[in-house]
């Protein structure tokens, strides 16, 4: 897993993040301003987090079955139940 994974991994939780936190502070009634910017700072925070974890634990062997990123898993050869 090159460096091209995991900017893809962090940008695609970034993106679900900060949608997710906008939209949440949109009903929450702040204004539009301030609910973009919101989500732009905490899901650029939740994406540094889970990408780092997933760097940490993907150095160490973990699997993930929810990911499913780790070699064994990507070509088939591991099932969730190992």
């Amino acid at each position: 897993m090159g460096n091209r994974f995991w900017l893809t991994r962090f940008l695609t939780v970034l993106t679900g993040a900060s949608i997710v936190i906008t939209v949440a502070q949109l009903i929450k009634g702040h204004d539009r301003g301030f609910a973009l910017s919101a989500g732009a700072f905490w899901g650029l925070i939740a994406a540094a987090v889970f990408t780092a974890a997933r760097m940490v634990q993907s150095r160490r062997g973990q699997y993930c079955a929810l990911c499913a990123d780790t070699p064994d898993a990507v070509a088939g050869k591991r099932s969730p139940e190992q």
